[in-house]
C-alpha cells in the first residue's frame, strides 16, 4: 500500500511534551534507515552499527564537530565506510543463503557498476573489501574499464563491459583476459561483434562474450525505460540469432558464455523481477539449443532502495526485502531450467544503488530563514483607512471553522483590491503593507483551524505550504542532489540534532544558487508525501544542521557547476567497535580557482588583471598602496577559498 499524499505538514500539537521517539516516528528514520540510522533519547541522529551482539551508535553531530576541528566546513559529503562493507556483505550472503536453501548448483558473483559512483575511495573500498566475495566491477566506458582493470586484484571477480566499445576498449579488455581476468564483452548491438572478432584474431586472444537481450517484460517505477520493446539497449531476438550465426561462421561460438538482461534501476515490485528472470531463462535455454556453452546469466541491476520506508511498490520504495529478492531469482532460475535439464549458471547481478546509497549523506548548515509571518498590525484600523482595509480587519475578527473558505475568498479579494489601487496611485505604500499583513494573519488563523474542518478545498489544503518558511541551506542542489531537480527523486531529509525538541516550523529548503529550481519542496515522512518539512526555529549564535540521507548513488557523478559551486568537502569515516571513529580520508572541496579553471579561466592571469586594475587605481589616486595590498590579499584569498558559504 502506497503512502497517502498530503499537501501540508502536521506540526506538533503539544510541543512541550515532545521527545526524540516522536521525532523518530515523524521522520520515519527506522523505516528508511534499514537499522543503520536511529535517533537517541538525547535528540541526536546516529549511525547505528552492530559488532557481534553489541550495537554501537555514533552521533552524526560528533562527526560534524570532528570535521570542523579539521578545517572541513559545511557542506560536506560524509561516507561511513562500515556501511559500504556491510552492504557488500549483506548482498553476497543473501544470495549465498538463497543458493544453499534452494540447493542451487552454482554460485553468485556480484559486480558494481562504476557509473553509479566513480569516486576513487568508493571503488577502492569495494574492490578491497569485496575480494572476500569475489565482487567485481562493471565498466561502461574506456575510462571505467581502466579503473576496473587497475583496481581488481582477485581473478575470480568479473569485469562486465557494457556500452559501446571501440577498438581501443576491446584491446584493453582482451589484454585483461590474457592476464587471467574474467572480462566479458557484452554486445549491445550486433555491429560490435565484427570488431571484437577482428581484434581477437589479430591479438590471438579468445574473448569472453555476452549478449544483452531486449526483454518484452516491463517494470513499474520511474526507470522503466530500460525495459520492454522500446528499450534503447539490447539485441532483438532477430539480432541475437544473427550474432549466433556470425560466431558459428567464425568458429567462435564457444566464446559466447553470458546472457545479460537488465529490466531497469530501482524496481519497486518483486513481481516484475520474477517475470523478467523467467523471460531471460527462455533466451538462455534457447542459446544453449543453438550450441553456445553459456554458463553465466547476468540479471543487471534493479535491486531497489526504500527511500520512503513504506515497503510499497511506489517508485521510491520497494515491496520486498533483500532475502526475498535473492530467493525469487534463485527459485525462478531453477523452476525454468531444471525441467530442461540445463546446468545452473553462475548468477551475476549489477546492484549499484542498493550497494552504495546508504553509505553517503550530504550534511549542510542552514544560513537563514525567511518566514511568512505577518508584520506589526495595529489593534484596530488606523483613522481614514480605506474600506478594503477595514473589511480585512472585519474578516480577521470573524473567522470560524465553518466559514474558512468564505474568509479566505474575502481576504484574497480585499488584499488584491488594495494592490490594484496601489498600482494606480490611489493607495499608499503603508496601505499595501498593512493589507498584505492582514491577509497573512487571516491565512495563518485559517491554517490553524484546517484540522478541525470537515471538508476543505484544494486551495485551502495548499495554504500551509503558502505560509511555510524558506530555510536557506549551504549547498547546491545541482552540484550535490541533481536527481531531485532532474527526476523528482525523493531522499530522506531531517535535522541531525535537537530531535528531542518539537519541530514547530513548516519549511521548504532553498539552496545557494540564484535559480528558482534550486529548492526542495517534496518530502516523504510520517503519513505520506508532503510539500513542506517540519523543522526547528533557528537559535541565535548556533548552527542548525540537516542531512540528506541515502545519496551514495549517482549524486556526485551527475553534479554540475551551476553558479560555479564546486565539489563539496568529502570525509570517509570508519567506526570502531568501542564507538570511536577514525577519519580515513579527507578531501577538501574545490576552491574558486579550481572551478574557474574548469571553465577555462586562468587564475594566474586573473590575478595579474586584478593587480593591474589596482595599480591603475593607485596612479589615479583612488586608493593608497596599503589599500592596494589589502585588496590583492582579499582577491587571492577568495581565489583559494571554498566556493560555498563560509562563516
Amino acid at each position: 500500500m502506497t503512502k497517502a499524499h498530503a499537501n501540508h505538514t502536521t506540526l506538533p500539537e503539544s510541543p512541550a511534551e515532545w521527545d526524540a521517539q516522536q521525532s523518530s516516528r515523524l521522520y520515519g528514520v527506522r523505516d528508511w534507515g534499514a537499522e543503520y540510522f536511529d535517533i537517541t533519547d538525547e535528540g541526536n541522529a546516529v549511525v547505528s552499527l552492530k559488532f557481534g551482539d553489541k550495537t554501537i551508535q555514533v552521533p552524526l553531530i560528533d562527526i560534524v564537530q570532528g570535521m570542523k576541528d579539521r578545517g572541513l566546513d559545511m557542506p560536506a559529503v560524509l561516507r561511513i565506510e562500515n556501511l559500504l562493507d556491510i552492504r557488500i556483505t549483506q548482498i553476497n550472503e543473501a544470495f549465498h543463503r538463497a543458493i544453499e536453501q534452494a540447493g542451487y548448483q552454482n554460485h553468485y558473483r556480484g559486480v558494481f557498476p562504476i557509473k553509479v559512483n566513480q569516486q576513487c575511495h568508493v571503488i577502492e573500498e569495494i574492490a578491497d573489501y569485496g575480494r572476500r566475495y569475489h565482487h567485481g566491477l562493471e565498466a561502461g566506458s574506456k575510462a571505467e574499464l581502466i579503473i576496473a582493470i587497475s583496481q581488481l586484484r582477485d581473478h575470480d571477480s568479473l569485469i562486465i563491459c557494457n556500452g559501446y566499445k571501440d577498438e581501443e576498449f576491446i584491446e584493453l579488455g582482451l589484454y585483461a583476459r590474457q592476464m587471467g581476468i574474467k572480462c566479458f564483452f557484452v554486445l549491445e548491438t550486433a555491429t560490435e561483434l565484427s570488431t571484437i572478432l577482428e581484434r581477437s584474431k589479430a591479438l590471438g586472444i579468445d574473448p569472453l562474450i555476452g549478449m544483452r537481450i531486449r526483454l518484452a517484460s516491463t517494470v513499474e517505477g520511474h526507470w522503466n525505460g530500460d525495459s520492454g520493446d522500446r528499450s534503447i539497449f539490447g539485441l532483438s531476438t532477430h539480432a541475437l540469432l544473427e550474432v549466433v550465426e556470425q560466431l558459428k561462421q567464425a568458429d567462435m561460438l564457444h566464446c559466447l558464455q553470458l546472457l545479460h538482461s537488465h529490466l531497469g534501476s530501482q524496481i519497486p515490485n518483486i513481481r516484475n523481477i520474477r517475470s523478467g528472470v523467467m523471460e531471460a531463462c527462455r533466451f538462455y535455454s534457447g542459446l544453449i539449443e543453438e550450441g553456445a556453452p553459456m554458463g553465466y546469466i547476468d540479471l543487471g541491476g534493479g535491486l531497489a532502495v526504500d527511500y520512503e520506508g513504506t515497503r510499497s511498490n511506489s517508485t521510491h520504495s520497494m515491496n520486498y526485502g533483500l532475502d526475498e529478492y535473492c530467493y525469487n531469482i534463485v527459485e525462478t532460475l531453477q523452476e525454468c531450467l531444471d525441467p530442461l535439464e540445463i546446468p545452473h549458471p553462475v548468477i551475476v547481478s549489477e546492484s549499484g544503488r542498493a550497494l552504495v546509497a546508504y553509505s553517503s549523506m550530504l550534511l549542510f548548515n542552514v544560513l537563514e530563514v525567511r518566514d511568512h509571518k505577518p508584520g506589526h498590525i495595529p489593534a484596530s484600523a488606523p483613522e481614514d483607512s480605506h474600506d478594503m482595509i477595514i473589511n480585512l480587519y472585519s474578516v480577521r475578527d470573524h473567522i470560524t471553522v465553518d466559514n474558512l473558505q468564505e474568509c479566505y475568498n474575502d481576504s484574497l479579494y480585499y488584499r488584491d483590491e488594495i494592490r490594484e489601487l496601489f498600482h494606480h496611485g490611489q493607495a499608499s505604500l503603508r496601505d499595501r503593507a498593512l493589507a498584505e499583513n492582514l491577509a497573512l494573519a487571516i491565512w495563518e488563523k485559517i491554517s490553524e483551524l484546517l484540522p478541525q474542518a470537515r471538508r476543505i478545498s484544494a486551495e485551502l489544503e495548499s495554504l500551509p505550504e503558502l505560509l511555510s518558511d524558506i530555510y536557506y541551506g549551504n549547498f547546491s542542489l545541482f552540484q550535490s542532489l541533481p536527481d531531485i531537480w532532474a527526476i523528482d527523486q525523493l531522499f530522506p531529509i531531517m535535522p541531525i540534532h535537537r530531535l528531542d525538541e518539537a519541530p514547530t516550523r513548516s519549511a521548504v529548503l532553498a539552496d545557494m544558487t540564484c535559480d528558482c529550481d534550486g529548492k526542495i519542496d517534496a518530502f516523504s515522512y510520517d503519513d505520506g508525501y508532503h510539500k513542506t518539512l517540519p523543522l526547528h526555529p533557528l537559535k541565535s549564535g548556533e548552527e542548525y544542521y540537516l542531512s540528506v540521507f541515502l545519496v551514495g548513488a549517482y549524486q556526485e557523478t551527475l553534479g554540475d557547476l551551476h553558479n560555479l559551486f564546486g565539489d563539496t568537502n568529502v570525509v570517509s569515516v570508519h567506526i570502531n567497535e568501542d564507538g570511536s571513529f577514525d577519519f580515513i580520508r579527507e578531501f577538501h572541496g574545490d576552491s574558486i580557482a579550481d572551478v574557474l579553471s574548469y571553465v577555462e579561466y586562468d587564475p594566474k592571469v586573473m590575478q595579474e588583471q586584478f593587480r593591474r586594475l589596482a595599480e591603475s587605481a593607485v596612479r589615479e589616486g583612488r586608493i593608497s598602496v596599503p589599500m592596494r595590498q589589502q585588496m590583492l590579499r582579499a582577491f587571492n584569498d577568495s581565489l583559494n577559498g571554498y566556493t560555498f558559504f563560509e562563516r
